[in-house]
């Protein structure tokens, strides 16, 4: 037995290889957390936050001791982990919890290997500082090279608790909403395409219950790259003509935000753990919960300012690859804000009649609304199920239209879902044996998250059959951007890639598009399937996923009563 200590588990930023173990203690506390400008009260994984980088390897076992030192209950969920679902740590679903002063101990094998993370699955707490990385080194030679490695932990520390952002969000939903249209912006556009479309655009908006400027919930907060502000400048060091491989996750509560080192291609290697063929860029948009692994290859004796910008360029994480520490790079500036369009929605206007982006009744389909009288919006196009998708866009797996189409800095080459080909297909490339509809649905108006128009509190379970393979269709019908992680199994996004799909375990669905994604059912037990934005799980966009029949298990819940 050890305990996970700083010096047992945080080589990783140093490129250098941690002892493994089969066993691990970890203690969940209050710590204290720099925000640079002010100190918050957190909570975090063995005294500090983010915890320290775990390492295992795959085929082993391991044990982890977790005890909570907290006043409240708490949990770990293992993310994007392939394991029984006892051990996956949500509480009220998989397991009861670990009540303050008692110790669980999660045993499972490690089946995988790659770039993941862990954080707590109770209430606010992963937003309030319980999150850490974890690198799994696989049996095999992987097929890339690399001379050094990083990990680079993104999040979004906000001075307010996680569940008094809640409160406020649920009070008054654009309480952080820092860049609100004003009467001024209506002259400027009046002036710009005249009163009667600036009047008719923020009708529009109106009767969506929405904003041009609703890209993020939460704004003014601090991004931390591995636990510093972009004034503590968190460093890795590099030999000139070396290959750094750096493992970046996005640990934030509601921040999506796009990577680029000034100077530097990256080579994308990984997505959510599993390989990829490789593809060069110059930025990438890391969805919340996401993981990349990128390779550089500084072949100058100078620093780089690693820079990850908010998708709504309110804020940034900095840090630095240097030869020496100390030195430090030109830091761009934030770009100018986007904002969202009607193109955005590819319906215009006609969606804000049928009360889009609100909760509608389970009855409601938009797959099969009839589209015959309907003029068809500039760069839009019909998807063969009727639905009419797209705007002026190239790329229906990231947001689309003019407000947050992504472009990449100096016109470089910006990664898109499409770019994503596995390395080595992980299943037999097969039909889905019946597909469900997951329509994203909300009322930013009153906070209020759904799918299909219901929340979590009164759903129904989803029950899957072991061994079939389900394809879910994601529509999202809100002016948000989804990132949907189904715990247990993997998520196959159909990309049009066939065989090649990429294996992930989080898909971010984009405002207005269709995308969709299939799962071998394999993992018999009880699983959680949410968006990983922590105030829309929390305010209803959430399912139980109940896995049937398979493998000898514990009993599952029956079917009433749930």
């Amino acid at each position: 037995m050890r305990f996970v200590t700083t010096a047992a588990l945080g080589l990783a930023l140093f490129g250098a290889a941690a002892a493994h173990a089969d066993e691990y203690n970890i203690s969940v506390d209050r710590v204290q957390i720099d925000l640079g400008h002010t100190t918050k009260t957190g909570v975090g994984f063995n005294g500090k936050s983010p915890g320290e980088t775990l390492r295992f390897k795959e085929g082993e076992d391991v044990v982890i001791n977790v005890k909570n030192n907290l006043s409240v209950d708490t949990s770990i969920h293992w993310h994007g982990f392939i394991l029984p679902y006892q051990m996956d740590g949500v509480p009220g679903l998989t397991f009861d919890g670990i009540k303050p002063g008692e110790t669980f101990t999660y045993r499972f094998p490690i089946k995988q290997s790659g770039t993941y993370w862990y954080h707590s699955h109770s209430e606010f707490q992963e937003p309030d500082g319980a999150y850490g990385a974890i690198i799994i080194e696989p049996k095999d030679r992987e097929p890339f090279k690399y001379d050094r490695e990083y990990v680079v932990i993104l999040t979004d520390k906000h001075h307010h608790s996680g569940a008094k952002i809640m409160r406020n969000l649920k009070t008054s939903p654009d309480y952080y909403n820092r860049q609100q249209r004003t009467l001024f912006d209506l002259f400027s556009d009046s002036k710009d395409k005249g009163a009667g479309a600036a009047l008719g655009d923020r009708s529009d908006w109106g009767m969506m219950r929405m904003m041009p400027t609703d890209i993020e919930d939460v704004q003014g907060y601090t991004p931390l790259m591995n636990g510093h502000t972009a004034d503590m400048n968190w460093t890795g060091l590099f030999n000139k003509g070396e290959r750094v491989r750096l493992r970046f996750i996005n640990a934030s509560a509601m921040t999506f935000f796009d990577i680029r080192i000034p100077g530097l291609k990256m080579t994308v290697v990984q997505s959510d753990g599993n390989n990829v063929q490789p593809v060069t860029v110059d930025e990438f948009r890391i969805a919340v919960a996401e993981t990349y692994d990128v390779i550089v290859r500084p072949t100058e004796e100078k620093a780089y300012t690693i820079f990850a910008e908010s998708m709504a360029r309110t804020a940034a994480a900095r840090g630095t690859l240097a030869p020496r520490a100390g030195m430090a790079a030109e830091v761009p500036a934030l770009r100018d804000p986007p904002l969202l369009t009607m193109a955005d929605m590819a319906l215009d206007p006609m969606m804000a009649g049928m009360d889009h982006g609100m909760d509608h009744g389970s009855d409601h389909d938009m797959a099969k609304m009839e589209h015959g009288d309907m003029e068809m919006p500039e760069g839009a196009h019909m998807m063969p199920d009727g639905t009419i998708m797209g705007g002026p866009s190239d790329d229906p797996y990231y947001a689309n239209g003019s407000g947050l189409k992504p472009t990449a800095a100096n016109g470089g080459k910006f990664l898109s879902y499409t770019d994503l080909k596995a390395q080595k297909p992980l299943y037999p490339d097969r039909e889905a044996t019946r597909e469900i509809e997951m329509r994203l649905t909300g009322n930013m108006e009153r906070y209020s998250w759904s799918i299909n128009g219901v929340k979590y509190g009164d759903s129904d379970p989803i029950r899957f059959t072991y061994g079939e393979r389900v394809r879910i269709k994601f529509i999202n019908e809100t002016m948000m951007t989804h990132p949907m992680h189904l715990h247990g199994m993997w998520s196959i996004l159909d990309n049009g890639t066939g065989k090649w799909d990429p294996i992930k375990h989080v898909i971010s669905v984009s405002p207005g598009t269709i995308v969709h994604m299939e799962t071998e059912v394999d993992a018999p037990g009880v699983w959680a399937f949410h968006c990983h934005l922590a105030y829309h799980a929390k305010a209803g966009m959430f399912r139980k996923i109940i896995v049937e029949g398979g493998p000898k298990q514990a009993s599952l819940p029956a079917a009433s009563g749930e």
